[in-house]
């Protein structure tokens, strides 16, 4: 339970920061769906990436990936 609080507060926390730039997007040009599909694009992206460093690591160094070290 306590991932889904911290899930919670950190999309809080971005939340307005988020809106701001799709509405940044927005005034520079770009369509709401444009500007939408580029974001979770790019979201899609950072998940597969961070998804990634935690399996390489875990598999490098697993007794630094439970600890949440990385060296």
């Amino acid at each position: 339970m306590a991932d889904m609080k911290q899930n919670l507060t950190c999309r809080q926390a971005l939340a307005a920061a988020f809106q701001a730039l799709s509405e940044e997007a927005v005034k520079a040009g770009w369509s709401e769906g444009d500007v939408a599909l580029a974001l979770a694009e790019l979201a899609e992206e950072q998940v597969i990436e961070v998804t990634a460093k935690i399996i390489t690591e875990g598999s490098i160094h697993p007794q630094f990936a439970a600890s949440g070290r990385s060296s």
